[in-house]
């Protein structure tokens, strides 16, 4: 999908600030409201937008823990990666799973209370997943950089 300036300009507010209204967003792009709300229909509708959503700071709530779980699967076969997959959706302190290319085959990214929640986690929830051979976990001590994706690209021109 071609995405022009103004486009590029609606997605980088919204990524800034999501709960803009149409008004507000027209005036920091310089469209007329009835212009954005149409451009905002076609971004969501193309995928461009996949949703809208508060972002809830973890240790806010009590999960003062972030790690990074390296896991490798006995197999690598797509009944394998489903199932592993279908498995740890049902875990709601994992934030994020990654397919991975190199030596391990996931890369998650897990919040827990404390360690002890976290030695809770790995015992009882990452070491039943299906076909996992072996866990590495990393704890992040801070996070340097948190953002969303906020400026578009543009396409190269075409040769």
């Amino acid at each position: 999908m071609h995405l022009d300036e103004f486009d590029r300009r609606i997605v980088g507010q919204l990524a800034r600030d999501g709960r803009l209204s149409t008004v507000e967003l027209a005036d920091r792009v310089g469209l007329s409201p009835s212009a954005v709300t149409r451009r905002l229909q076609r971004l969501e509708q193309d995928g461009v937008i996949a949703g809208y959503r508060a972002v809830i700071d973890p240790a806010a709530v009590g999960l003062g823990i972030t790690a990074f779980v390296e896991i490798s699967l006995e197999r690598q076969n797509d009944e394998a990666l489903k199932a592993f997959e279908a498995a740890a959706r049902k875990c709601p302190n994992i934030l994020s799973l990654h397919l991975m290319s190199g030596s391990s085959d996931y890369l998650l990214r897990i919040v827990a209370r404390d360690l002890s929640d976290f030695e809770r986690l790995h015992a009882n929830v990452l070491g039943h997943l299906p076909g996992v051979a072996r866990i590495e976990s990393k704890f992040a001590l801070r996070e340097a950089i948190e953002r969303p994706l906020m400026v578009v690209p543009e396409r190269p021109p075409r040769s």
